[in-house]
């Protein structure tokens, strides 16, 4: 969608400190979340994040810029592509210290995949759109071969990349096992959420901008593809959902909203028990837009949804919302070890804290 390169920047707020352990705590409640920010001495606006641990995380953003932390932040090294100046790296997906692969978006050529095997030293390009009705949004990696990037509708149906060798070579999928897209439906380059995975060839697309925002599912690694509606709202070019969450092949969390400053965007967030077939509104959502959520690793059921206006936490696997955060953040995701991260605007980088 075109009028995500101009997705509304609002000003970052104060960032939660934990404290003494609060009455519910003490009563063995939830715990106490926090951001705890880690300066990484660049200001450009990271929408794509990938931790790989509590001391590993890569992440992109505008003015092509890629960084990368082996300390847990404590020192962040700009591995940014040579010559990417004028990119925007979206997604970033990493598979370890030394291997990720990045996304940058835009019309035509700017949508482009590089990968690098030695920690950013170095960046091979591996895809380079050739058609110009194309942009692309997201990718997503089932495992370090299998992996999908996703572009807006071409000829009426989204555009589906797929690789079997960890992003060294892309193929376009065939369209005929892609639904028809509505008019003006298209994916939100937000957050790297718009496409996502859960285990090993399950993967869900995100969309608005149409008349309903909608999420496709794949059970067979993007060759074919269901839709189903959601709540969320939508029947705007800024409304729809922004960002997906699968902690199964069943049970997912949408967020989403009018990213628009200053427009309200009541029940925007949604949850499903069946893979996507159906979804329902959250009984209590965020009060306000989110572009990204992750589920935590600990405890059941609980999740992280953020937004330029703050963070909120679900402990009832997204029939409820609370907010715990005023600051801005655009993405969020957790790691293998239980190390959750969140990255956003003006080159703000946090690591959640519980206590």
């Amino acid at each position: 969608m075109r009028l995500r390169i101009v997705l509304g920047v609002l000003s970052a707020a104060t960032v939660l400190t934990a404290g003494s352990p609060s009455p519910a705590q003490a009563a063995g409640g939830p715990p106490r979340l926090g951001w705890e920010l880690k300066e990484t001495g660049v200001g450009a606006r990271l929408r794509g994040l990938s931790p790989v641990s509590r001391d590993v995380a890569w992440v992109s953003g505008s003015e092509g810029t890629v960084l990368r932390t082996t300390d847990g932040g404590r020192r962040w090294e700009n591995v940014s592509p040579s010559g990417a100046e004028g990119l925007q790296f979206r997604d970033i997906e990493a598979f370890d210290a030394r291997r990720a692969v990045a996304l940058s978006i835009g019309e035509g050529e700017d949508s482009r995949v590089y990968r690098t095997e030695d920690g950013g030293r170095t960046w091979a390009e591996t895809f380079r759109n050739d058609e110009p009705r194309a942009f692309y949004d997201c990718l997503a990696f089932f495992d370090a071969r299998h992996g999908l990037a996703v572009s807006d509708p071409v000829d009426g149906r989204f555009r589906v990349l797929a690789t079997d060798d960890g992003g060294r070579s892309w193929r376009v999928l065939p369209p005929d096992g892609m639904p028809e897209a509505l008019p003006g439906e298209a994916g939100f380059a937000a957050s790297g959420q718009c496409l996502v995975t859960a285990g090993g060839r399950n993967a869900w697309l995100a969309t608005g901008g149409a008349a309903r925002a909608r999420v496709f599912h794949s059970a067979d690694r993007g060759r074919t593809w269901t839709v189903a509606d959601t709540p969320v709202p939508a029947g705007d070019p800024a409304r729809g959902v922004f960002g997906l969450a699968f902690r199964d092949r069943h049970h997912g969390l949408a967020v989403g909203g009018d990213y628009q400053a200053g427009r309200p965007s009541p029940d925007a967030a949604a949850l499903t028990g069946d893979g996507g077939a159906t979804w329902r509104p959250a009984g209590a959502p965020p009060p306000a837009y989110r572009s990204g959520v992750a589920w935590l690793p600990y405890p059941p059921f609980a999740a992280v949804a953020v937004g330029p206006s703050g963070s909120d936490v679900t402990w009832t696997g997204g029939r409820t919302w609370e907010t715990f955060d005023g600051g801005s953040f655009d993405t969020v995701a957790c790691a293998r070890d239980g190390a959750c991260w969140a990255a956003g605007e003006q080159g703000r980088v946090a690591r959640l804290r519980l206590t």
